[in-house]
């Protein structure tokens, strides 16, 4: 298409200038004011930060919550994933557009639905108490259940269309053959359906947990302040106490994991495949 690379990389200069610009230089610089205190490199600001018990907490919550979302979205989106595949042309496109639609809504509306649901007069708590289980209405906002409900389904649909993605590319024969020499079901799942769609548990694994890591108007709505995340704490840092260090440390610890959960995941995946 080019003549040579000069022009190619002539064509890719603007871009490359433009994003270094605007996304590059001010995440470096956002970042280096974690390091850098009263003109010095330190790292104090980090020890400062992991020395206060509610940091350790929100941190160690924000991670468990992230852990969690992901393992029961790869366990449903992957029951989901293989009874979509194995529909008819027509109930597949339809299952994957229903799949889709809630992706087109903002998240913050259907973060609060999750309000009508949960809240004291909601559905659930109707449920609950029609059946006789409780005398009254239960506290099931600003808990870190529904937080991990509001997170599940924000970032569902990703898993799934990712698992779609990767069982659709997956030899036809696989599964057939596999059954015929007398593997059973947890055999062909763990030897045959994990292996080859790898790749696709790697992307959506990468996209629900760092969404999980980086999402705030969900933590934000359905925790409040008695379920604070990184997320929500990195707003409070900035907006409130107008401390531009400790939401730095907040923002380099995310951007860390969220690395390094892609780079875990992909690890996982190879290491499987050598297998």
């Amino acid at each position: 298409m080019f003549q040579n690379r000069a022009e190619a990389l002539a064509l890719a200069l603007p871009a490359a200038v433009f994003a270094a610009l605007v996304f590059l230089l001010p995440v470096v610089v956002l970042l280096s004011e974690g390091f850098r205190i009263d003109g010095s490199w330190t790292l104090s600001a980090y020890t400062g930060f992991f020395s206060e018990q509610l940091n350790r907490t929100v941190f160690l919550r924000t991670f468990r919550l992230g852990l969690e979302v992901t393992a029961v979205s790869a366990v449903i989106g992957y029951a989901a994933a293989f009874a979509i595949v194995n529909l008819p042309p027509k109930g597949k496109g339809r299952m994957i557009g229903l799949i889709t639609l809630p992706l087109m809504i903002s998240p913050v509306a259907r973060t609060y639905a999750w309000i009508v649901i949960l809240g004291r007069t909601g559905i659930v708590n109707q449920a609950i108490q029609g059946l006789g289980l409780s005398d009254g209405p239960l506290r099931l906002l600003f808990t870190e259940t529904a937080v991990f409900i509001g997170l599940l389904q924000l970032f569902l649909p990703l898993m799934i269309l990712s698992l779609i993605s990767a069982l659709e590319n997956m030899p036809k024969d696989a599964i057939p053959a596999a059954r015929v020499l007398g593997a059973n079901w947890f055999q062909v799942f763990w030897k045959v359906i994990l292996p080859l769609t790898r790749e696709g548990l790697v992307v959506g694994g990468t996209l629900v947990f760092t969404g999980s890591l980086t999402a705030y108007i969900t933590p934000a709505v359905l925790g409040g302040s008695k379920v604070l995340m990184l997320e929500t704490l990195l707003y409070q840092q900035v907006s409130v106490a107008n401390n531009f260090v400790s939401a730095s440390v907040i923002a380099f610890m995310l951007i860390v994991m969220s690395f390094a959960a892609n780079i875990l995941l992909k690890r996982l995946a190879t290491a499987r495949n050598k297998r």
